[in-house]
């Protein structure tokens, strides 16, 4: 097993979550509804009709879970803010309510001494924008984005000091807009298209929003979903599909924003969408990248309007409950060419793996499938710093059991078990590990 020595003192552990998939309080606060909100309400979109109205309401035991983290000893929370929760229709007259939520969070974490990191966009876009025709598929967005940066950074830049704009851009794009899985549920090639480049150009001008109104010494990012995009089979066909799904899903969010080109594959599909100055505007130099990742992916080719489809890993390969392939050395060397193409620090901000462990009789949550998988994971990242990788941080996926999208309540992925009926919290197993790891007390 990896240990604490493994990694330097100055390492960074800490754990992850989202506004949707935490906090609940839908409507409270003068809170105004998001696409998840919409999209969940609607029969047969989200497993067992589950929805985040609740989720593990976070917005009320915000206090207690970041005790959690206190006592595990991590160094940093990254979450994200709901922007209907501060902007209720997504433009106009900052709703006070919601702002004093998250200035009590940060107050809370920072005097509990955890760092915020907070991230813009956690795939829970204002319906009201989108019902006005004003969400991802429309240019207009662009400006409407980087006003809701600049709200945040004048009422939180005083105390937190790391940003990032989007969580997997690659993946809320081609789910939300191209697969019609995940919210708002368009099927779309062209909207997805659309969806990616102005996701594209909202980073670049969040950035230079961030930039101009946060204090000097800020540290500004992005957090891509990247993994190893491999054919299916030993085929001429298959292993172009692999090309163009690592285009669509890793290249199309990341190369604009992080070398400031689009690669060529993106390049011919996008056309006309790209206008003059456009890849200059999305371009702006940042601090720090965090990457997620959870498993490698399998390309098949098919005569879609993708080219490519996601199929299962091999036969007899380990995979979790999501259906994902364990595979330690898919991480460490995603770690090792993100490090090399993009030449910034690296956070894993997202790793980790769902589970449907319950407590025991005694109220024990002995999640040692997750804690193996840590502990190979982690692994990877130590041999990947052994090979030149610039890690300086992990941040577990996911500090709490949450809402789980379009699987609803299911896959538990939290380090700290909750339950949905009672909302009690028990740290697990893998809480145990990881705050052992972060050098908290053995009790911890």
């Amino acid at each position: 097993m990896v240990s604490r020595s493994d990694f330097p003192e100055d390492f960074v552990w800490g754990a992850s979550t989202a506004s949707y998939q935490i906090e609940g309080g839908y409507q409270e606060g003068g809170r105004g509804l998001s696409i998840w909100d919409a999209f969940s309400a609607e029969p047969g979109r989200v497993k067992n009709g589950d929805t985040g109205n609740v989720a593990c309401d976070h917005y009320h035991r915000y206090a207690e879970d970041v005790a959690l983290m206190k006592a595990a000893n991590f160094r940093a929370y990254r979450f994200s803010v709901s922007w209907s929760r501060v902007l209720a229709e997504g433009r106009g007259t900052p709703n006070e309510a919601g702002l004093d939520f998250y200035d009590r969070l940060t107050d809370e974490l920072l005097k509990n001494g955890v760092e915020p990191w907070l991230c813009l966009y956690h795939w829970d876009l204002p319906l009201a924008l989108h019902k006005a025709g004003l969400g991802w598929t429309n240019r207009e967005i662009v400006p409407l984005f980087a006003d809701y940066a600049g709200v945040l950074a004048k009422r939180l830049g005083d105390r937190i000091r790391t940003w990032a704009t989007f969580n997997e851009p690659n993946m809320f794009t081609m789910l939300g807009y191209g697969a019609g899985v995940h919210a708002p549920g368009i099927r779309d090639r062209e909207a997805w298209l659309d969806a990616v480049h102005h996701v594209n150009l909202s980073h670049g001008a969040a950035i230079r929003r961030l930039r101009a109104d946060l204090p000097s010494g800020a540290k500004l990012g992005t957090v891509p979903n990247l993994q190893p995009a491999l054919p299916a089979t030993d085929t001429d066909e298959d292993r172009e599909a692999a090309r163009k799904m690592d285009a669509a899903m890793n290249r199309a969010t990341a190369d604009p924003v992080l070398l400031g080109k689009y690669d060529p594959i993106t390049r011919d599909w996008m056309g006309a969408r790209i206008r003059p100055s456009d890849e200059e505007a999305i371009y702006a130099p940042l601090d720090w990248l965090g990457l997620n990742h959870y498993s490698p992916t399998y390309a098949s080719a098919r005569a879609n309007a993708f080219g490519f489809r996601n199929m299962d890993p091999p036969e007899g390969a380990e995979k979790t409950l999501m259906g994902w392939h364990v595979a330690p050395s898919a991480f460490r060397d995603i770690l090792i060419e993100t490090s090399q193409r993009y030449r910034l620090p690296i956070y894993v901000t997202e790793n980790g793996m769902a589970d449907s462990v319950e407590p025991d009789a005694k109220g024990v949550v002995n999640d040692a499938g997750r804690v193996s998988y840590l502990d190979r994971y982690l692994g990877a990242v130590v041999e990947a710093r052994a090979a030149g990788a610039d890690v300086r941080g992990y941040l577990v996926w996911s500090m709490l059991d949450n809402f789980e999208w379009a699987m609803g309540y299911g896959p538990r992925f939290g380090i700290v078990h909750v339950d949905y009926a009672t909302l009690k919290r028990t740290p697990k197993a893998s809480y145990r590990y990881l705050a052992g790891l972060a050098g908290a007390p053995v009790s911890a």
